[in-house]
């Protein structure tokens, strides 16, 4: 599978951050109820917010995936772009309800496969954009090598399963599900590497010839790009399907501002967007760095936490797209948004997240008020834990 790893030509100072994670993917999409439905039904997602002709999506926590309709797109050809994009699940055993959910849904795959680091399925969505379904192996466990040495084996589907074995259905992924990496078609891995590695920070993994792989605090990695669609292959389109921007997100402004410093330094451009900014690799192909959103939760006590849940859900669906069940509900506002939940017997948990402290102490506000309105009589009491967490 080609050559052996080579180190990073880096130095430790002017790499990514060891707790840097990945953030929502973007994506072009031609009929947004179809793929909104598709994620739904195949992958188990749910919908947390829709406005107008965009759609986000995820495990009911940060967002995972982003899809923006645009009726015209044509499909990808051949340029650079998007080869695929991983979500990551948190156990074997959830990669294995995915599976499960495929097949209840007879959801077609491209493949499988056992990457020694972690296990994948591939399949395509409604519109062709590339997906990997990945569970990683316990750290300890890979091999030095991390599985490039010699090529993927087969996934051996038998034994995942074995690990839900007599397990039904579900309708919804479990909450811990991420971005695991991404992997895009380039025109050059030399650019690719001089714009990912030298620029922006990442270390590389893996060198092998038509391909890159690079990451942070020693991921098998972040990032894969590669020239399997041609050497020199254009730069992405403006019309088509597939990857609008991905994103990075860092711990802190600070680091924010680090990297940007890096790229200033190194003369490309960048441009302000909310909690850091955007910047396009030689191809076009867009990239956010931003710090870790804010977040707190209050838990309250209550008797009745599914009947307060609906009750803040009803209320607030009427002016906006609050997507709930019997279990929790999910409230959009333009600061922000919040994750109501019953928790268990007694206990009521609201999540609230935004991208600015000021958006996130409004969440809290108009959700955790209107809460203790609605639960005047039982003197429901809604406390958020104090400094908002990033």
């Amino acid at each position: 599978m080609g050559h052996a790893m080579n180190a990073s030509t880096v130095t430790a100072a002017a790499t990514l951050p060891a707790t840097l994670r990945l953030g929502p993917v973007h994506l072009t999409v031609t009929d947004l109820d179809r793929s909104v439905t598709w994620y739904q039904d195949a992958l188990g997602l749910r919908l947390h917010r829709r406005e107008d002709a965009l759609a986000a999506m995820g495990a009911g926590e940060d967002d995972v995936i982003v899809l923006h309709e645009e009726p015209g797109a044509r499909p990808a050809g051949r340029h650079a772009g998007l080869y695929h994009y991983a979500l990551l699940y948190p156990s074997r055993e959830e990669l294995a309800r995915a599976a499960l959910r495929l097949s209840a849904t007879r959801t077609p795959i491209d493949g499988a496969s056992d990457h020694e680091t972690h296990e994948a399925i591939y399949l395509p969505d409604p519109d062709g954009n590339g997906i990997e379904l990945a569970a990683d192996r316990p750290r300890d466990a890979w091999p030095q090598h991390l599985g490039y040495a010699a090529g993927p084996r087969p996934l051996d589907f038998p034994a995942l399963m074995q690990t839900i074995a007599g397990e039904q259905p579900t309708r919804h992924v479990e909450p811990g599900l991420r971005v695991g990496h991404l992997h895009l078609h380039v025109g050059d891995t030399r650019r690719g590497l001089a714009f990912y590695r030298d620029a922006l920070g990442f270390e590389l993994k893996a060198d092998l010839g038509s391909a890159e792989f690079v990451s942070a605090g020693g991921y098998h990695h972040h990032l894969g790009f590669n020239v399997w669609k041609g050497q020199g292959v254009p730069p992405v389109p403006a019309d088509v399907v597939g990857l609008r921007h991905w994103t990075v997100v860092l711990e802190h402004g600070a680091q924010v501002d680090e990297v940007r410093g890096r790229l200033g330094a190194a003369g490309i451009a960048v441009d302000a967007v909310d909690g850091g900014f955007a910047v396009r690799d030689p191809w076009n192909i867009e990239l956010h760095v931003v710090a870790e959103p804010y977040r707190s939760r209050a838990v309250a006590a209550t008797e009745k936490p599914q009947a307060y849940m609906r009750q803040v859900a009803k209320h607030f669906r009427h002016k906006l797209d609050v997507r709930f069940d019997d279990r929790e509900a999910i409230v959009p506002f333009t600061f922000g948004y919040a994750v109501v939940r019953v928790a268990g017997d007694g206990e009521l948990a609201i999540d609230a997240f935004s991208g600015t402290e000021a958006g996130l102490r409004r969440v809290e506000e108009v959700v955790g008020s209107h809460l203790e309105r609605f639960g005047t009589q039982d003197e429901l009491t809604v406390r958020f834990d104090g400094a908002p967490a990033r």
